[in-house]
């Protein structure tokens, strides 16, 4: 024990658990009977249960039984959707933004937002997920959330092009107003929708703007085959391309899907100046029945991260990131025809360290060692559906459920302990935002805030 350990108690120390390590290649690994300290929101130390034993701390938690993993991280989301679960259900892409979700998100008031995103928040914290990033309208609302609550998030004010220069310039003051607010737990992107939807014009000033403000760029594209097969008929290039073409893989940029990547967009993703990532939700895609799926495999092999995200409840039902990765390994196996891709502790790694890249905190979340953001969370593995364990990582990926989830903490401060919320009254949102719902659902105006045409 070292004489400032002493002077200083730690504010949590965490003991008895088995913890998930990377080492210096970044393999996964497992630490038996081992101990956490946490220190002014950041790991300072991990060693063993022995180690600890005595050691002064504001908070003990006792783990035994129980898994530390670094908090999952929804890479791409849209929290108040969970106010449309369920809303539009067995409908094709197009019919599905035309028919309900654009007519009804033009209902939105900054309070239905800020009902959706405390409930989305709760969800997401009872499974495990410490950041999301999210791309949405009302977006000064959902910081607030995100403050209050105590989660992290990289959040980007949705824009389209049929909004004028004035959505550009929203997204942009909003970026710049939050960044690095809630105690630097909120980092912040310039969010246009998608190339279908922001023309080259407004992508090209977007990607000027990210430079000179030095923000990142977080939007939807090549989401689905249609799309950049619609892409080339029309323009005569991908939807990759038109993110070239304007700049935009010259800065960082966080893409959205990229189910509709194809082999001649590979080189451009590698060769791009910018921090590039992909962010992969599979529910939604086999909801929608798109016929292919992001290419990870390749995108791994040219160096580009790709993290796991949900997309918005109403096409993906839940916000559950455990559910994402064990979908992930599943359909990358079918998908490649070779069952040992993706392996369970290739899994692990897009949950983990390529998750915390692909939103541009790879240097300060995404594993539980010395310095990083303690962004833990405490997984039971003693229920009948995990036992026995012959390979952990295995066990974790395909046997655990996000309901296993015991302990939730983001920088170090305790949001759920045995699952139990600790910053959001759930009855209370949910009463409120049930009494809102008629008039967010009405979809007898005829109006829509966009219209989905390739």
């Amino acid at each position: 024990m070292t004489p400032s350990a002493v002077e200083s108690p730690a504010g949590l120390v965490i003991t008895g658990c088995t913890v998930l390590t990377h080492d210096d290649q970044e393999r996964i690994g497992f630490a038996e009977d081992a101990a956490i300290v946490v220190r002014d929101g950041a790991v300072e130390e991990v060693t063993s249960a022995q180690a600890v034993a005595g050691r002064a701390a504001g908070e003990w938690i006792d783990a035994r039984g129980q898994v530390a993993l670094p908090g999952l991280i929804n890479c791409h989301t849209h929290a108040p959707m969970v106010a449309l679960r369920g809303l539009a259900e067995d409908l094709p892409t197009e019919e599905w933004f035309n028919g309900v979700v654009w007519p009804v998100e033009s209902n939105l008031t900054a309070r239905d937002v800020e009902l959706g995103a405390r409930l989305a928040c709760a969800e997401m914290i009872r499974g495990g997920v410490t950041c999301f990033a999210d791309h949405y309208f009302a977006m000064d609302v959902i910081a607030a959330v995100v403050a209050g609550c105590g989660m992290r998030a990289l959040l980007g004010e949705a824009y389209f092009s049929s909004q004028g220069v004035a959505g550009r310039e929203r997204s942009l003051e909003f970026a710049l107003r939050h960044r690095g607010s809630a105690g630097g737990r909120i980092t912040t992107a310039l969010a246009p929708h998608a190339p279908y939807t922001v023309d080259d014009a407004d992508l090209a000033a977007t990607a000027g703007l990210a430079r000179t403000h030095g923000l990142p760029v977080h939007l939807h594209a090549a989401e689905n085959r249609d799309q950049t097969e619609a892409s080339l008929a029309r323009y005569g290039v991908t939807p990759i391309e038109v993110l070239e073409r304007t700049g935009i893989l010259d800065t960082d940029v966080l893409i959205a899907h990229g189910t509709g990547i194809l082999d001649r967009d590979l080189p451009l993703l590698e060769r791009a100046d910018g921090r590039t990532a992909v962010a992969t939700a599979p529910r939604g895609y086999l909801k929608f029945a798109w016929p292919t799926t992001t290419p990870v495999r390749a995108l791994r092999d040219i160096g580009v991260p790709v993290g796991l995200a949900t997309d918005g409840a109403a096409s993906n039902n839940s916000l559950d990131v455990w559910e994402s990765m064990a979908l992930t390994s599943l359909i990358q196996k079918s998908a490649e025809g070779d069952p040992r891709l993706l392996t369970s502790r290739q899994a692990l790694h897009h949950a983990t360290l390529q998750s915390a890249r692909a939103v541009g905190l790879g240097g300060s979340i995404g594993s539980i060692a010395p310095g990083r953001r303690a962004d833990i969370v405490l997984v039971d593995l003693t229920g009948p559906h995990t036992q026995p364990v012959h390979d952990l990582a295995a066990t974790l990926v395909h046997s655990a459920r996000s309901a296993d989830v015991r302990t939730t903490v983001v920088d170090g401060r305790v949001l759920m302990r045995d699952r139990e919320l600790l910053t959001i009254d759930v009855p209370e949102v949910v009463r409120e935002l049930g009494e809102r719902l008629p008039a967010l659902v009405d979809r007898s105006h005829g109006r829509r805030i966009q219209d989905y045409d390739l």
